[in-house]
């Protein structure tokens, strides 16, 4: 077992998004395949267009993102999440002009 306590964790720049601070707060030299970060967009920040070769969930932990995939999109808010499978392409949008706040886990192969 292993404890991350609220103020531990690595700030990092996660690809492809901008204007957001990230922490992780779980991450390959702790878990094999699992990352878990804790990720607040600014109002103006979000994710281009992009995919991943991992599964990925958003949870929203405060204020109220969009999802947007080829052909659909969603809009989550507070205890809202969303699943997005390994290739499948995603772009993320700040709603509201608040700040949002998600915890995001990334599980590779």
């Amino acid at each position: 077992m292993k404890t991350i306590k609220a103020a531990d964790g690595a700030s990092y720049d996660a690809a492809k998004h901008f204007n957001v601070t990230a922490v992780k707060k779980l991450e390959p030299s702790i878990s094999l395949r699992t990352t878990v970060a804790v990720a607040t967009f600014q109002p103006n920040g979000g994710a281009e267009m992009s995919s991943s070769e991992a599964e990925r969930v958003y949870y929203v932990i405060d204020g109220s993102i969009t999802v947007k995939g080829n052909s659909e999109s969603h809009t989550l808010s507070r205890g809202d999440l969303i699943y997005i499978a390994p290739g499948e392409t995603r772009e993320i949008a700040i709603n509201g002009g608040k700040p949002a706040t998600t915890l995001v886990i990334i599980v590779k192969s």
